[in-house]
């Protein structure tokens, strides 16, 4: 929540740099992420991250509900189960990524379980005029464009930028269409600043669905009609808004900041059976504040803050998009949250840092569901959920230690607790009642809270351009919320862990040549529990590959031409609905080369860029029946080619 020294803190931290983001083969945030020990995208469809997961320490299905993703210290995770609209943050606006992995519940509360990603994107101050155009031609007629323009000076500065991407896609009915505009402004007081920020984009999304396969009737799409479409009607969109406010102060010592954001989506989709068009809103106030002081000449940094979030949700359900005005069911819900904090960084001597964190959080929910049973959706009725009131309340704890060994070596330790509350699309749903009767009702079913806690510890060591660094977790958790992709309905799972290993390492060869190199061992299991009647006790969790080795080359041929390489190798996951292990065919292992071969000429930057250089076949998710042999997978792009150009005048 304030600046931090990363190599004081007791994590486990890898900063990006703009350098790095610029010079990789990554074309979006999930990428480049990806490349990263401990994370992995799981992409449904391959065309700009529309789709994308992030999966940090191997949480599996419910990934992207459990890492909390900041936009310049802002929360963009929504109270539902979408993923963050990666491509409303384009690569070449970002000054630096931020990653925390295993810990941010104290400081960012309700999902923090596995780690914490801000992305932080370029300040408007002390830059000068600058103007920047890109542009990037790819496999499938892919255009992605951008405008970028800024004035800063010691006092004010200004910046904006523009961004389209249009693309058809690898599948049939997959087109992407996305447009994107910020505008930034900042004024220097004194020992503080005041921030303006203005952010809006859209996407229209064409869903081509999955490609069945089932031995067991010779039924094979993936092999046969690989980039086919299950349903080429489906489609989605989402229009969204943001504006923000952020004031920062210094008193002598104390550092003062003041967050006031709001944000709106509109979001539609149509499956083969329903239209839906859902209204998502949320405001924030984060008011926060640093007291440095000395107790017993032991330097403290006392953080306390404030976190104030409310959410509104409508959503109108229809057959058809041509009826969405006469709904069958209107679904409202609102969450309002209030967290307080409280963490201090302790200098226990010059080479030790010791972290004490305790966060309590409280939520109100408000839901209810109408029905008019005249509507063209409700022709054979429509059930309607009983209104709901009630509210939940969690806390999370953080203690964490680092020491410097020498000016090379340091080491670290962290114990926490973190915590997930159920989001809107956890809680409505239909349920046979009793089970098995096919006599279904509607209802408002609030989750219990999702808690976990971790154990890390770590080791690091630095010698100017070398670093290797080390870690072992263990994360045990209860009352996981879950959706069942095949039935549709959501609940708290049994107890589960997930633990593992992580290493990482770079360093130069020659002068020009740099090679790093990154390997996750993660086992995920489930401790108890039974699904039907079979025991889930010591099972592996669907979707987590238990290794993952990510390999890089960045090679300076000469001062204007430099050309990178990134590995990933995963191995082999259980699909998803397969919690009992049981289905007997998995998500095969797949290893992509990304390359990217770069030259600067007065001014400009050329690029050419090879993904999945193998042309590997390959599939990152997919769902197992719970009754027959049939498989439902997402087909991801092929080898992909694209060039770019880039100018800039300043």
């Amino acid at each position: 929540r304030f600046p931090e020294e990363v190599r004081r803190l007791p994590a486990s931290v890898t900063v990006i740099t703009a350098e790095e983001i610029r010079n990789r083969p990554a074309r979006t945030i999930p990428e480049l992420l990806s490349g990263e020990v401990g994370l992995s995208a799981r992409d449904l469809f391959g065309n700009n991250a529309a789709t994308t997961a992030l999966d940090m320490r191997g949480i599996g299905a419910n990934a992207s509900q459990n890492v909390v993703i900041l936009l310049d210290g802002r929360r963009v995770n929504d109270f539902d189960i979408s993923s963050p609209q990666w491509a409303a943050i384009p690569l070449s606006s970002i000054e630096r990524i931020e990653i925390m992995r295993g810990t941010g519940g104290v400081l960012y509360g309700d999902g923090a379980i596995s780690g914490v990603i801000n992305i932080v994107t370029r300040s408007p101050l002390l830059q000068g005029t600058r103007v920047e155009a890109y542009g990037r031609a790819a496999t499938y007629n892919t255009l992605e464009t951008q405008l970028y323009g800024g004035h800063g000076g010691p006092a004010f500065g200004i910046n904006g930028s523009v961004y389209s991407f249009s693309s058809d896609g690898y599948r049939a009915n997959n087109r992407n269409e996305q447009f994107n505009h910020t505008l930034n402004l900042r004024w220097a007081l004194g020992e503080g600043a005041l921030d303006l920020r203005f952010g809006g984009d859209r996407q229209d999304l064409r869903l081509p669905g999955v490609r069945r396969v089932r031995p067991s009737t010779g039924l094979d799409e993936y092999s046969t009609d690989r980039r086919g479409a299950q349903n080429p009607g489906d489609f989605s969109s989402r229009d969204s808004v943001r504006a923000g406010l952020a004031y920062e102060q210094k008193f002598g010592d104390a550092k003062f900041q003041l967050g006031l954001d709001h944000r709106v989506k509109d979001a539609r989709i149509r499956s083969p059976f329903q239209f839906q068009a859902d209204e998502l809103s949320i405001t924030s106030l984060t008011p926060k504040l640093q007291l440095p002081f000395k107790a017993a000449d032991v330097q403290h940094r006392l953080t306390l803050g404030l976190d104030l979030h409310a959410w509104n949700y409508a959503s109108r359900r229809a057959d058809t998009p041509e009826n969405i005005d006469r709904p069958g069911n209107r679904v409202k819900a609102k969450q309002n949250t209030i967290g307080w904090y409280a963490m201090d960084s302790v200098d226990l001597t010059a080479s030790t840092l010791a972290t004490l964190g305790l966060r309590s959080e409280s939520a109100r929910y408000r839901l209810s569901d109408s029905a008019d049973q005249t509507a063209p959706a409700c022709a054979f009725g429509c059930l309607v959920a009983p209104g709901v009131v009630t509210r939940q309340r969690e806390h999370a704890w953080e203690f964490g230690l680092r020491h410097a060994l020498d000016a090379r070596w340091s080491a670290f330790a962290r114990a926490n607790r973190s915590f997930r509350l159920v989001n809107v699309d956890e809680i409505y749903e239909a349920f046979e009642n009793p089970p098995g009767s096919f006599n279904f009702e509607q209802r408002f079913d609030v989750l219990r809270p999702q808690t976990s806690k971790t154990l890390e510890a770590g080791g690091e060591w630095r010698s100017g351009a070398r670093s290797a660094r080390a870690a072992l977790f263990r994360t045990d958790m209860r009352d996981e919320i879950h959706l069942n992709p095949v039935t549709l309905d959501n609940r708290n799972l049994p107890p589960s862990r997930r633990y593992g290993l992580e290493l990482e390492g770079r360093t130069p060869v020659t002068d020009g040549l740099q090679v790093s190199a990154a390997y996750a061992h993660t086992r995920a299991r489930i401790l108890d529990g039974t699904q039907g009647t079979i025991s889930l006790a010591g099972k592996f969790v669907p979707l987590v590959p238990r290794h993952k080795v990510n390999l890089g080359l960045n090679w300076e041929a000469s001062t204007q031409t430099r050309l990178s390489a990134v590995m990933s190798v995963l191995s082999r996951q259980f699909m998803d609905n397969d919690e009992g292990n049981r289905f007997g065919r998995h998500i095969p292992g797949y290893a992509t080369l990304d390359l990217k071969l770069s030259h600067e000429w007065r001014g400009a930057r050329f690029a050419l860029a090879v993904n999945n250089a193998f042309d590997r076949k390959y599939f990152a998710y997919a769902v197992a029946s719970a009754t027959t042999d049939q498989a439902n997978l997402y087909p991801l792009p092929g080898r992909t080619v694209g060039v770019s150009a880039g100018f800039k005048l300043e």
